[in-house]
């Protein structure tokens, strides 16, 4: 099965951490050794296992935040340093083009042709795998000085944005906060659907979630985002949240952190309950039940956002192991047509709306 998954921090893993992701994840694993800090020498993604995998499409971030949890290698203190740390992955994800190692895709025009590329070689595996596509979002929108910059971002690659992340950010009030939108962050709003930009709603606060399905008027999604009624906590989406977003025809991608996956298992313990892709399942199957069809979940693994094997399913050795989903799925008793909804063309959907 070809998969798209809609939440990857490939940029910010290779310049801020220091990986060659085009080299295999075992070798990336090695040149860590000696490192200290969460997930070390334990991570899952790479592009080698990206095509293992079968993965066609990922959205790839652009993260940097200019407030909020200080974290090394994601705060700064002003927002011209964010916005030049992002201006550095985005042309990180120009120099992987330029290799051929990558296909940005910034048109629906790009989008049926790579689509259709890679279909062919579905039918004739012998032949060249067609590069990974890969649509620009951006993980906080601290890295944009002003909203009227926005239609430079655009024109740069950028397709998609969720306002906040951790904190208290320029725009939003995001995870472990209670704050709504700011003054700056309504006008980013605006100018992000006269654009026709996709406004994710990951990471927002309750109150800034219901603020953004007010204000903002075109396509709205969520990449990386699990279920409160399976995991309590902010970070999580209620039902109510989870139908709204249906109600919107908005697509919700499941993480793959343990954390938001297992009630009882807690970041920084040393013993804590297992966790597989059963677990992944278990959310993706919430969000199917709650729309009474296929058409709204989907994958945002999040894998190698700061954590890898030590806090992702204990079945998963790297991301090219989310095959095994379709399986799972299957066993549940979802058909074949289903399963494609949830491993890829449900995205593609949304993309087919937010490519010009």
């Amino acid at each position: 099965m070809l998969i798209i998954d809609s939440h990857l921090d490939l940029a910010w893993n290779a310049l801020q951490w220091n990986r060659n992701l085009q080299r295999p994840i075992h070798l990336i694993r090695a040149s860590e050794k000696e490192i200290q800090g969460a997930g070390r020498g334990l991570g899952t993604v790479a592009l080698p296992e990206l095509r293992k995998g079968r993965f066609f499409i990922c959205f790839a971030t652009l993260l940097a935040r200019s407030t909020g949890t200080p974290k090394e290698h994601l705060d700064y203190e002003s927002p011209a340093q964010a916005y030049g740390i992002a201006q550095g992955q985005l042309a990180y994800y120009r120099g992987l083009e330029a290799l051929g190692e990558i296909r940005l895709l910034t048109s629906k025009a790009q989008l049926e042709n790579h689509w259709a590329e890679w279909q062919a070689w579905e039918k004739d595996a012998a032949s060249t795998q067609p590069p990974l596509g890969l649509i620009i979002s951006m993980e906080s929108a601290d890295p944009i000085l002003a909203p009227t910059q926005l239609s430079a971002w655009k024109e740069a690659g950028l397709r998609m944005i969720g306002p906040a992340h951790y904190g208290a950010g320029r725009y939003a009030g995001g995870t472990s906060t209670e704050l709504g939108f700011t003054s700056i962050g309504f006008e980013l709003l605006r100018e992000m659907e006269d654009l026709n930009l996709a406004l994710d709603v990951t990471h927002l606060t309750d109150q800034a979630f219901w603020e953004g399905l007010e204000h903002f008027h075109g396509v709205v999604l969520a990449s990386h985002n699990n279920c409160r009624a399976l995991v309590a906590g902010q970070r999580q989406f209620s039902d109510e949240q989870i139908c709204a977003l249906i109600q919107r025809g908005g697509v919700i991608g499941a993480a793959c952190d343990n954390w938001m996956l297992h009630p009882n298992w807690i970041r920084g313990e040393k013993e804590n309950p297992k966790v597989i892709l059963e677990d992944v399942a278990n959310h993706i199957d919430h969000v199917c039940q709650l729309a009474g069809n296929c058409a709204h979940a989907a994958i945002g693994s999040d894998l190698d956002g700061g954590f890898g094997r030590e806090q992702s399913p204990a079945d998963l050795d790297t991301i090219a192991d989310l095959q095994k989903l379709t399986d799972i799925l299957a066993g549940r008793g979802y058909k074949p047509e289903d399963i494609s909804k949830i491993m890829h063309e449900n995205w593609l959907s949304v993309l087919k709306q937010i490519l010009d």
